[in-house]
């Protein structure tokens, strides 16, 4: 007989960690071991019980599930982060999949498919709602916005949205001064804009930011 699935829930929300709790440890071969109410709690707690599966939503006070999820996989490479929210749009499915989660499943899902999605990710599948997996899908397409972008000029563009200046983003990323400006040079030319005003608002616009 196999072992059950360990389960750690991350929720801020009571009513629905006990419910999600109920439905979990109703269902053969797997047991929650764990409730978090916030995304501090969850990494704690992930690091304390060693989960197989986290159940992690999103929107949480202290640490969101994005930021809760990249410290989980980096803290507890054996646990397999499961996102479960009520978002479907492109920039909660790349945040949460760019963090590394292995699976993004909607509230709105029937208990059933919820513990298929469980008992999924603790085999090393990958269970995405079709919503979320659409979202993904057209977020890679080569015509999605800042495709052609590389990843250290995604990075570039990330942190000037977040207003720092080129010294600083240089500092952060290790390079020089001229390298930075340079990557904004290729940057605007490819999404089309001619300031660095211009360009953080194209990256809140699309997700990058």
């Amino acid at each position: 007989m196999l072992p059950a699935i360990r389960v750690l829930v991350c929720d801020d929300h009571l009513i629905v960690r006990e419910g999600l709790s109920r439905v979990l440890d109703g269902s053969e071969g797997i047991v929650v071991v764990g409730l978090a109410t916030d995304g501090e709690e969850g990494v704690t707690e992930a690091i304390r019980l060693l989960p197989d599966v986290v159940l992690m939503d999103l929107q949480m006070p202290r640490l969101d599930g994005v930021e809760a999820t990249r410290r989980i996989v980096e803290a507890v490479p054996n646990a397999t982060v499961l996102v479960l929210t009520s978002f479907s749009d492109r920039e909660h499915v790349l945040g949460a999949i760019d963090a590394g989660a292995a699976g993004y499943v909607l509230k709105d899902a029937e208990p059933a498919e919820l513990i298929r999605a469980v008992q999924s990710a603790a085999e090393g599948y990958a269970p995405l709602d079709p919503r979320a997996a659409r979202a993904l899908l057209d977020a890679r397409s080569p015509n999605a916005p800042g495709a052609t972008l590389s990843p250290r000029e995604r990075e570039v563009l990330e942190l000037l949205a977040r207003g720092l200046a080129n010294k600083v983003i240089a500092i952060r990323l290790g390079v020089t001064e001229g390298t930075v400006k340079a990557h904004l040079t290729a940057i605007f030319k490819q999404i089309g804009v001619s300031d660095r005003t211009q360009a953080a608002i194209w990256a809140r616009d699309n997700g990058l930011a």
